[in-house]
């Protein structure tokens, strides 16, 4: 089982002279979101307690940064699978070409180069991952390839704490609601390119709870960002003004982790209890972002 702590041990000397594999070690964020592991090789075969300890960590601290990992595509999808089924793409590249499961995310444009306007800019808004499909995903994995001299921060909200945090006349106000999530809405409110047919086809709105409850943990959360269109049965613009308040409240800074990026960093968080958002703190049409990005399919949201 994992150590927490704030540093790791070195590998010791056996008895026959070998040394033994340095322990994994979990070591909570000083903020109270996320967790940085050390002492795993990913690319190597992971060991079954060192499995069930990452599982572990992850339930508790959602937000896992383990960094100095050099991974192929092959090897990324093999250390997702350990938390659940690697979710392919309906959606296509700048070329045509359909989204691999394991992709590459960018600051680029539909010129394949750095750009103010990258081709999809929606990442620098609150969101959590595919809410806009009935089976939402569980968690997101991105490993860094390149990376601006400075900035290109990538941002997580903890929406279990934020939720804790409401006054109990909201919680009441806010039980039982439901939210419209919509791909195309989320197009729309971000200025982002317009759907193509065959993506309006693919992903029709969703409806899910504006709390749901974390099938891991049991705890209550907020599951809201910018997929969501409308609360149902709430008058347009009501429900406009509720949703931004929310989001507007679990994105203080008191329930945020911001992560700046080293190379071969890999970081993987929970989709079910978070938001995120790229940070565009850098020159974008300048240099070049680039990171590995793979997602595991969850279940409906309760």
């Amino acid at each position: 089982m994992p150590t927490e702590s704030h540093g790791i041990a070195p590998a010791r000397p056996t008895a026959t002279g070998q040394r033994r594999p340095a322990q994994l070690t979990v070591s909570p964020m000083p903020g109270g979101l996320g967790a940085s592991c050390t002492g795993i090789d990913l690319s190597q075969k992971i060991a079954a307690r060192d499995r069930v300890a990452l599982l572990d960590a992850f339930r508790t601290h959602h937000v896992l940064v383990i960094r100095d990992q050099h991974l192929d595509k092959a090897r990324l999808a093999d250390f997702a699978g350990i938390f659940g089924e690697v979710e392919g793409n309906i959606f296509r590249k700048t070329d045509g070409s359909l989204l691999e499961a394991v992709h590459e995310i960018t600051n680029f444009g539909a010129d394949g180069r750095p750009s103010a306007d990258p081709y999809l800019k929606s990442n620098f808004n609150w969101h959590t991952d595919k809410a806009y499909q009935a089976v939402p995903s569980l968690l997101t994995m991105l490993l860094a390839l390149e990376l601006p001299p400075s900035g290109g921060d990538t941002q997580f909200a903890d929406m279990t704490a934020a939720y804790d945090a409401l006054s109990e006349a909201t919680k009441a106000e806010i039980a039982g609601l439901k939210v419209v999530h919509s791909f195309e809405h989320m197009r729309v409110s971000t200025g982002d390119r317009p759907l193509t047919a065959a993506e309006r086809e693919a992903t029709p709105p969703v409806t899910h709870p504006l709390v749901r409850t974390h099938p891991d943990t049991g705890r209550k959360c907020l599951y809201i960002g910018m997929y969501c269109s409308h609360i149902e049965g709430m008058d347009a613009t009501a429900s406009r003004a509720m949703l931004d308040r929310l989001l507007a409240h679990a994105t203080e800074p008191r329930f945020i982790y911001t992560h700046q990026w080293r190379p071969n960093d890999l970081v993987l968080w929970d989709n079910r209890c978070l938001v995120h958002r790229a940070v565009a703190n850098y020159e974008l049409e300048r240099h070049r972002r680039v990171l590995m990005r793979v997602v595991v399919k969850g279940t409906v949201p309760v």
